[in-house]
């Protein structure tokens, strides 16, 4: 199952689905875990439209290649164009809704291709590569540096974040993006994950939340 064609935001709003543009090693914590160097900017990288699943009613993951990690992030859905240099008040306005996301990855095959120097997107942007739960409406966040994600697999804790201990903040993240590309309603913003990544198996259930907002329940089928 996958969004063939729309999103709807916390208060009804229909946007098509867009690119899916994400933020690496945002997170000290994360970066150290995987034993990456902490970046001097925000590191980019997209996902197409075209992998991105509904956490409800459970998702699948690949089985034939090999480790596929959780990375528990919080969502931005984008509801009017941004480009160039945007002030804080035009991407707090565009700004449509937030949501609790997996970026899921094959650790084993992007491992295997940042040691050959090539790009790793067969490793990000595969079918069912970015799951998303259901918006809250953009304005039901008060305080951006106070923003916090988790995640709980079979009742245990995995992951615990705060947008306070972003490297980049989530203004500074959307401006920066902006200044390379254009945002269009209908894109995605994933912000990046606190440290505790680790790998899925199929039965896994998982609770994913943004922290005093949404609390989903789903299932690795």
């Amino acid at each position: 199952m996958s969004y063939q064609h729309q999103y709807v935001d916390g208060t009804g709003i229909h946007f098509p689905v867009g690119k899916v543009v994400c933020i690496g090693r945002n997170y000290a914590e994360h970066a150290r875990e995987l034993n990456n160097p902490v970046p001097s900017e925000p590191l980019l990288f997209i996902k197409p439209g075209s992998c991105v699943v509904p956490l409800a009613g459970g998702f699948v993951i690949p089985r034939d290649r090999g480790a596929v990690h959780y990375e528990a992030e919080i969502a931005v859905l984008i509801g009017k164009p941004l480009s160039r240099q945007p002030v804080d008040e035009e991407i707090r306005d565009a700004i449509s809704g937030f949501a609790p996301a997996l970026d899921l990855t094959l650790r084993e095959v992007q491992a295997r291709l940042k040691e050959q120097g090539y790009p790793w997107e067969i490793a990000k942007a595969f079918d069912g590569a970015c799951v998303l739960a259901p918006f809250v409406p953009g304005d039901a966040v008060a305080d951006l540096a106070d923003l916090g994600i988790r995640l709980s697999i079979a009742g245990e804790r995995r992951q615990d974040g705060n947008s306070r201990d972003m490297l980049n903040p989530i203004l500074l993240l959307i401006r920066h993006i902006c200044g390379h590309f254009s945002l269009q309603p209908g894109d995605v913003v994933l912000t990046g994950t606190p440290a505790g990544v680790g790998p899925l198996q199929p039965g896994d259930a998982l609770t994913l939340e943004l922290v005093g907002l949404s609390r989903f329940d789903s299932q690795v089928l």
